[in-house]
């Protein structure tokens, strides 16, 4: 089973990540983290996307996608978490990464990307600062097993 928690910089996806990590008992990889697998991309990426066909209820894949780009990588059973926060809230963990400071020109990238996995197709959407994530991991678990069933 693979579970991809999807969204912008900032909205709190690896947060939930360690957390289903823990509940799942899963294998969390982010952005580009499969290229550790191999000496060259294309080789890691068919390692990483066979790991991800052969991952089960018991020994999951968790993927962590900030960039529009790694979505063709998921498998098209993936579990789909969308994860979203308010701008503001975007910007300010964003400010708190860089010491306080936020740059016009990052502030402008934010904003510019602000939304842009709101159309994606998910299985759950969470927004940050608003949902339980121990009550999330708790819904997320029985419905692979659910699934698992079917």
């Amino acid at each position: 089973m693979v579970v991809g928690i999807i969204g912008e910089s900032c909205t709190g996806k690896s947060t939930l990540a360690q957390k289903l990590r823990d509940v799942l008992n899963g294998e969390v990889y982010t952005g580009k983290d499969y290229l550790r697998l191999a000496k060259n991309e294309s080789m890691a990426k068919n390692i990483f996307q066979n790991k991800m066909r052969v991952a089960t209820i018991e020994a999951p894949v968790i993927y962590v996608i900030s960039e529009k780009e790694h979505l063709e990588l998921l498998p098209e059973k993936a579990y789909r978490i969308l994860v979203t926060a308010e701008l503001d809230v975007i910007q300010e963990r964003f400010a708190e990464r860089m010491h306080g400071n936020l740059p016009v020109p990052v502030a402008d990238m934010l904003q510019r990307k602000h939304g842009c996995f709101d159309s994606e197709k998910c299985d759950i959407h969470i927004k940050s600062g608003q949902d339980d994530l121990d009550e999330v991991c708790l819904l997320v678990r029985n419905a692979i097993r659910q699934e698992q069933h079917l």
